[in-house]
Parts: structure tokens; sequence; C-alpha cells
């Protein structure tokens, strides 16, 4: 039998956002003694014009009101709901991942060049523009995976080099990113991918830190995100530079060390 949670979001919701009861009724047109009895599940059939007052204020589709207990969400996903990412809303808000296949329905790896970046920002989720990019078929992927090539640009990721191409694994659940995960993150109003190591922060913000330290880490909002792509592996048309003389008196002292520390005292 179906559960239902809308009684309890109203109230959740309400006091999320600090609202009294007289605040909120008035903001929707109802009395305060009907969302009393709606918050406390007396009112067994809201009106639908009730079910839409809520969504359109909360911004949250009827679908999750009804069938979502929010107050068993984290604080990341109610901030994504709340920013228009909702998995009940069938939409342009929604965070939906456009994907291309091959003859054998096997999904490509779309690359985005670099004069496409400012069109990803608009047709990440249009299908049509996905199908446009130029595809590859890469050997050795996991075949659970969605993947996709970006070229990535500055010295922020140094010693990854410059213009090298970065073949990364799209996430669809950022709970499940681990501190200083390299990552792809495709941002909202910008131009330009960034390629950083990503912290999900305990605030719900999201933490992008460089590898090269003349440049400053910092926050974003989980609103601000549209996609964030794991680093895999990447291609470059750089040669490795070979251990400087520096690099291996270096190697050489901390091996001798550990071999100090190991001696009986």
């Amino acid at each position: 039998m179906q559960r239902f949670f809308f009684a309890g979001n109203i109230k959740f919701l309400r006091d999320r956002k600090k609202l009294s009861q007289e605040t909120l009724a008035a903001s929707l047109g109802l009395t305060r003694a009907k969302l009393a009895a709606i918050e406390t599940g007396n009112t067994k059939s809201p009106q639908p014009e009730d079910y839409l007052k809520f969504s359109e204020f909360f911004k949250i589709s009827i679908d999750s009101l009804l069938k979502i207990d929010l107050s068993k969400l984290g604080e990341l996903k109610m901030r994504e709901l709340e920013a228009g990412n909702d998995v009940y809303i069938r939409g342009g808000n929604l965070r939906v991942l456009a994907i291309s296949v091959d003859r054998s329905n096997n999904e490509n790896v779309e690359y985005v060049p670099v004069k496409a970046k400012a069109g990803y920002m608009a047709g990440y989720n249009d299908p049509e523009f996905i199908a446009s990019l130029p595809k590859y078929s890469l050997p050795n992927l996991p075949a659970d995976g969605t993947f996709r090539i970006f070229p990535s640009t500055g010295d922020s990721m140094l010693p990854v080099p410059e213009d090298s191409d970065i073949i990364a694994q799209y996430v669809p659940d950022w709970t499940d990113i681990k501190a200083d995960t390299p990552c792809i993150v495709i941002l909202k109003g910008q131009q330009d991918f960034v390629f950083k190591m990503v912290t999900m922060n305990q605030d719900s913000t999201i933490l992008l830190k460089s590898l090269n330290p003349e440049y400053k880490p910092y926050s974003v909002e989980a609103s601000d995100v549209m996609e964030i792509w794991r680093f895999y592996a990447y291609t470059s048309r750089e040669f490795p530079e070979t251990r400087t003389e520096m690099a291996t008196v270096l190697m050489a002292i901390r091996k001798m060390e550990e071999k100090i520390g190991q001696i009986p005292k």
C-alpha cells in the first residue's frame, strides 16, 4: 500500500523556511485552521488547487510532496530539490544526462571540443546537441559507466599537462564522491569547465581545489553545479619529463631516512 507524506512534508518545509502557520497560510491564501489541519493530516483530501499552491510555493513537485519523506533526505539533496532538480519534474530544470549510442546500442564516448564548450552549457541535456558531438570508441572502459572527453586548459591541475584531453565518468550521485576526487565540473553561468579536486562539504557546498598551489581553493553551491564527471584517464601530446637530478637526490635522502629509522636505538 502506497504511503503518503504530504502532511509531514508541509510542516517540515514550513519549519525549514522558519515560517509561522499564519505567514504561510496568508502567502497561500488559506486560513490558518486549514493549514493546521493539513499539517496534522486531519484533512484527508485537500483540493487539487491546494496541492498546486504548495508545489509552486516550495518549488517542489506534487509527486515529491506526496511520495517522498523529505525529512529523511540529506541537506545536499534538499538543496538540489529546491534548486529545481526534482526527480519527478519533467522539464529543462531536471539534471538529465543525454547520451548517444552506436548501431549496436552501445553508448558512445562523446568529445566536447574547445569550440563547443559554450554550446555544451546550453545543450548538455539536449539529445540533438549531444548527438552532434564527435564520437569515439575507447578500449578498456568499464561497461557500466558513461564516459565523455573534455579538453583541459590552464595549469591549475599540473602535473596533468595543459591542453590534455580528460576522459571522465559521469557521476549521477554526488554524495558518492570521496574527498579530493579529481573531476570535471560543469558550472552554471561559465563558458569553461573546471578540472579540480572535488570535496563535498558538510554544509552542502562543494569545495574545488587545484593541485597547483598558486590557485586558491573555493567553494560553490550545489545548485550552481550542472554536472560532475569523475577523472578516469587523460591523453596528452606532451612527453613525460625525465626525473630531475634534484628529485633523484630527494628520493635517495628519503630512502636513507627510512633505513636510519629502522635501526634499533
